[in-house]
């Protein structure tokens, strides 16, 4: 195994350090949670493709056998069993369901892991891999895009978002949000204190925040400077690297992650503040998983105990409750990698809870995955919109005018669902609402002043 410094493979890593290796570099270590899987069928309940296919390799059960019979010799490493292990939304309804407890995820990701190792990746996703690694190319490559996104989208104006103009591997019916005419890092400089801080938080923007959904990071950084917390973003950091390594991609994840890390040690902060489920739990578990067996492996575990999602750090620091209500009824979506990938449910509905005037109206079946499970949606999208539909009659049951989330990418989910069922409510993250209850505070404080 070789040793990571700034992201760069550099040689071997000591002996002293070459312990055992991780689950994604060799399947047999997941066996036993293979071996766990009783073949009682309860995920067939629980998983949302199962529900929509009624096929056995779709569910939980069907994957684990597939990827024993490969782990045995069963089966060869081919581009069907590979399309099978890829067709997951990796959404962990089927873990929160066994009775065995057994990490389909874990083994989900370990059998990509292996068909990648023996057979290589497709040309197309060794292209976007090297870029997604190399932050100054994907930066210029989506600076450039903002520029030129006229000629591939159309622009709706009602809706404030865009259809493909051309087919170029998106549905012509997809509906979109354009490109920020300016990134969250050129909004912000990278150190930003209030009067007097309490704590500092490193915030990790994620790709989405910063170029696309800037409205989420700027109400991250504003309800954090409200609640007197300096907020610093690293100006080097670059993607999570979760959407390589759910592809099996493990080598150019990890050395992502330890470019991360190491950007990130360069600071002094007390949090790590997050917005996006899947960020989110790439530095709280996968990051140290990925580097266990490096010599960054301390720092990461140290770093994810520092990580916080923004719901969950906004409880803990005890944040200013806003004295303005909203008029809004709310309802709120569960992202998969945030109630089940973390455990976080409860904190988000509290925060929404504390917003005067709100009206909270729970959906059914909230946690229900949304369909979109990052690159699935892009490569499966006809099966994802299935999946959306439970999720868009359920919105619409509770009759909210915002639906609100906790996840970037489940928002781009939801907004193209519902745009396309021509149901448009409003769709946010929790601290938009909670940016917006405190600037109607402000304006009533300064209106009393006045009076």
């Amino acid at each position: 195994m070789e040793a990571l410094i700034q992201g760069k493979l550099v040689g071997p890593l000591p002996a002293k350090e070459r312990t055992a290796v991780s689950l994604f570099d060799d399947l047999a270590l997941v066996e036993e949670e293979m071996a766990r899987c009783m073949k009682c069928g309860n995920c067939q309940a629980v998983c949302p493709l199962y529900k929509e296919t009624l096929e056995e390799t779709a569910v939980a059960r069907g994957k684990i056998q597939l990827a024993y019979a490969y782990l045995k010799g069963e089966i060869p490493a081919t581009n069907i069993l590979a399309e099978k292990l890829l067709f997951c939304l990796t959404c962990m309804a089927c873990v929160a369901n066994c009775p065995s407890g057994v990490r389909v995820d874990t083994v989900v990701l370990a059998a990509r892991a292996a068909m990648v190792r023996e057979k290589g990746l497709p040309w197309v996703k060794k292209i976007i891999f090297q870029g997604l690694k190399r932050p100054w190319l994907f930066d210029t490559a989506l600076k450039t895009g903002r520029r030129l996104q006229p000629l591939a989208l159309r622009y709706r104006p009602e809706i404030q978002r865009c259809h493909p103009r051309f087919p170029i591997g998106l549905e012509l019916r997809r509906v979109l949000p354009p490109l920020a005419k300016r990134t969250l890092k050129e909004e912000f400089p990278e150190v930003i204190r209030p009067v007097k801080p309490r704590a500092r938080a490193a915030f990790f923007t994620g790709c989405l925040e910063n170029y696309i959904y800037t409205d989420i990071g700027r109400a991250v950084v504003n309800v954090l400077l409200v609640n007197d917390i300096e907020v610093i973003i690293p100006r080097d950091q670059h993607c999570c690297g979760i959407p390589v390594l759910v592809h099996g991609d493990v080598p150019t994840v990890r050395e992502m992650a330890a470019s991360n890390l190491q950007i990130f040690q360069r600071y002094n902060f007390d949090y790590l503040v997050v917005a996006c489920a899947t960020c989110g739990e790439a530095w709280k578990h996968f990051y140290p998983q990925l580097l266990a067996n490096s010599f960054q492996g301390a720092a990461a575990r140290v770093t994810a105990a520092r990580a916080r999602d923004i719901n969950e750090l906004l409880l803990e620091i005890d944040y200013r409750r806003p004295a303005a209500g909203l008029p809004l009824k709310v309802t709120y979506h569960d992202p998969c990698h945030l109630v089940r990938g973390q455990g976080i449910s409860n904190e988000p509905r509290q925060v929404l809870r504390s917003i005067p005037g709100l009206e909270f109206q729970e959906m059914k079946n909230a946690g229900r995955c949304c369909g979109g499970a990052g690159s699935f949606s892009l490569t499966n999208y006809n099966i994802s919109m299935q999946v959306q539909a439970h999720k868009v009659a359920a919105i619409k049951a509770t009759g909210a005018d915002t639906v609100v989330t906790g996840c970037p990418a489940c928002r781009m989910q939801l907004e193209d669902g519902l745009a396309q069922a021509g149901f448009s409510p409003r769709v946010l993250h929790v601290v938009q609402l909670l940016k917006q209850a405190y600037a109607r505070s402000e304006v009533r404080s300064e209106r009393r002043e006045v009076g």
